[in-house]
């Protein structure tokens, strides 16, 4: 397959890009960027359990939305573009309480404004699939508009 990202960048700067971002409040940190996929690890901790001690759902879909939105924002590759997800939803297949879960976004179609993305979440340890997600995201690209991060674009 080609590759599908635009703008190239390393782990240590995707991850350095987000330190004070919701993903250093979970945890999240980037582990792979292939040709046509990323990757990131979450722990399943005091963070991101919801009471009855397993994985919250909402933290899947955090997990799930970053992906899939910076995997578009790889793909356009400028900094003349903003990058909206307008539609999520996850199925959650299987609980965890403890450990990390990883997450790999692949894109499902890649438009010129519409991108959708498949997320699958599963537990790093033993790959039992934990969550299965769906973003869709809409660029907007053009004069005038630019993406507020410097560090990414």
């Amino acid at each position: 397959m080609n590759p599908i990202f635009q703008k190239k960048i390393s782990l240590d700067e995707l991850n350095d890009a987000h330190r004070q971002s919701i993903h250093t409040s979970l945890g999240i940190v980037f582990t792979a960027i292939g040709t046509n996929f990323i990757e990131a690890t979450m722990p399943v901790d005091d963070r991101s359990r919801q009471p009855a001690g397993i994985l919250h759902g909402g933290a899947s879909v955090v997990l799930a939305e970053s992906l899939g939105s910076i995997a578009s924002r790889l793909v356009v590759g400028t900094q003349n573009a903003q990058i909206f997800g307008i539609e999520v939803n996850a199925s959650h297949l299987s609980s965890v309480s403890e450990g990390f879960v990883l997450g790999r976004a692949e894109p499902l179609r890649i438009g010129k404004t519409l991108h959708v993305w498949s997320i699958s979440i599963k537990e790093l340890s033993t790959g039992k699939p934990t969550c299965h997600a769906r973003l869709t995201t809409m660029v907007r690209q053009g004069p005038g508009i630019t993406t507020p991060h410097p560090l990414i674009f």
